[in-house]
């Protein structure tokens, strides 16, 4: 069992930080009430933490290549844990929406380490076995985060919600050194802090943008400035990049078709399959009237047939080409999706979406393990950090971006069937019918994307010399996709 412990340790760290993505979507109504603070302010709670996790995992996959995975893994569980209890002492909205952005940075350094620290440790069979468990937890984590929300928001109080985390950093944190392979400094180079800047304010403007185009219309002068603040910092980067010696992202990946798709198809995932989840949230608990706990356990079956799918799947799916289980598990989301848009009416109940919940899940079960594994696959040994930092950056944006854009949409709804007479639950109805049905078309798109783009290689990433703490997980890696 003691080969195991390495990856219980990185297990722990990708659970909390992915439950954190959506741990708090019930605890949102009582958070409301007891910062009095409306809900537009507290979707920041949301969006802040995904925003930070997605602006910089491309920095911290690069300090990774440079000082060592286990150091950058460990450093993220300390900041992450010093967050959630920052996060559970707030007294009001701004101090909760910084501590959640600091959280990102904590988690940006785990999920940016935790596929490499895998890759790294294990070989061979165990490898396979590793990933395929690590992806189930992935799959499994933030799923679950609104179940476990609920329990702890009606057991003890949102505040449980960030407190839970400071026993299972602690615990992570001391296998961690006990267990990871320790690493000094991995190459020569520097952080590309430029790069850092222009698409840290690139993200952010384009959040902001959506958001506020959501609440005061796409027209008004604040939104437009902040679509043009995200073309110029994004053209930015680009040109930062192209120049830089150690650029965050090698823009020569980005020729790679079979990149550019699991890119594409990482951001539609999560935009797909969870986005949604604190509308649903609000649905059940605001005009259904449940409590916090029923609420969560009322999205349980994504949680349980992510986990199940993944656990079984993922121990397999190294044995089929990645683009059929990435692109089969967004097309099952879209899927999930659209019976989500069918089945909820003004009269349901909470049991009209667990089916397509239940699907949904078993499509996040299918795509999870593989998309850590094929982002190292897709580029030479040296560059895993970086991949990795990329697609987890696509997902995270993808969160990020979508749910602002579907919360624009929902609001949307809302209003328009407000002005026209409609009850409380035709409103909801309408507005969860319209967002299932864009979180649908986006797990199409992914789907067709991926399969599009992402195909085997006829030959392997180039590898390094048979050295160095590289040399196993070189010696070990299968085709590349293009």
């Amino acid at each position: 069992m003691r080969k195991w412990l390495p990856l219980v340790t990185i297990c722990l760290g990708a659970f909390i930080l992915l439950v954190d993505v959506t741990i708090v979507n019930v605890a949102l109504p009582k958070m409301a009430s007891d910062l009095d603070a409306p809900f537009s302010s507290l979707q920041w709670v949301i969006d802040g933490y995904a925003l930070a996790l997605a602006a910089l995992l491309l920095v911290a996959g690069s300090l990774g290549d440079l000082l060592g995975h286990r150091r950058i893994y460990v450093a993220g569980l300390c900041v992450f844990a010093a967050a959630s209890l920052g996060a559970a002492l707030s007294p009001n909205a701004g101090a909760l929406i910084a501590a959640r952005a600091v959280q990102g940075v904590g988690g940006a350094a785990m999920f940016a380490t935790s596929a490499a620290l895998v890759a790294l440790t294990y070989q061979g069979r165990d490898r396979g076995v590793a990933f395929g468990v690590w992806g189930a937890v992935n799959g499994a984590a933030a799923a679950a985060g609104p179940i476990l929300g609920g329990l702890l928001t009606q057991g003890f109080g949102w505040e449980a919600v960030f407190l839970v985390n400071l026993p299972v950093a602690a615990v992570a944190i001391v296998i961690a050194q006990r267990a990871l392979p320790p690493a000094g400094r991995r190459g020569k180079g520097r952080l590309d802090l430029p790069g850092a800047a222009t698409f840290t304010l690139a993200a952010a403007a384009l959040t902001y943008a959506l958001i506020r185009g959501g609440d005061d219309g796409w027209a008004g002068a604040p939104t437009l400035a902040a679509f043009a603040v995200t073309v110029a910092a994004a053209v930015a980067f680009v040109a930062v990049e192209a120049r830089s010696g150690h650029p965050m992202i090698d823009l020569a990946l980005l020729r790679r078709p079979g990149f550019c798709g699991l890119l594409g198809g990482a951001l539609l995932y999560q935009a797909a399959a969870f986005s949604g989840l604190v509308y649903f949230s609000l649905w059940l608990q605001d005009v259904l009237g449940l409590s916090p706990i029923r609420g969560g356990l009322a999205l349980m079956p994504m949680a349980g047939t992510a986990f199940v799918v993944a656990a079984v799947a993922g121990r397999h799916m190294h044995r089929v080409p990645a683009r059929v289980p990435i692109a089969g598990g967004l097309l099952v989301i879209g899927l999930g999706c659209a019976l989500l848009a069918l089945t909820v009416r003004t009269s349901s109940g909470q049991s009209a979406i667990f089916t397509g919940l239940a699907v949904i899940g078993a499509g996040v079960g299918l795509t999870t393990p593989v998309l850590a594994s094929a982002a190292n696959d897709a580029v030479p040994p040296h560059q895993a950090g970086m991949a990795g930092g990329a697609v987890n950056t696509a997902r995270q944006l993808g969160m990020t971006i979508g749910v602002a854009l579907l919360g624009a949409v929902f609001t949307d709804r809302l209003r328009t069937v407000a002005s026209l007479g409609g009850s409380e639950h035709a409103a909801y109805a309408a507005g969860l019918d319209r967002i299932s049905w864009y979180a649908a078309a986006a797990g199409l798109a992914g789907a067709l994307a991926v399969f599009a783009l992402v195909r085997p290689s006829r030959t392997a990433a180039p590898a390094l010399p048979a050295h160095g703490p590289d040399a196993p997980a070189a010696a070990e890696r299968k085709p590349a996709a293009r």
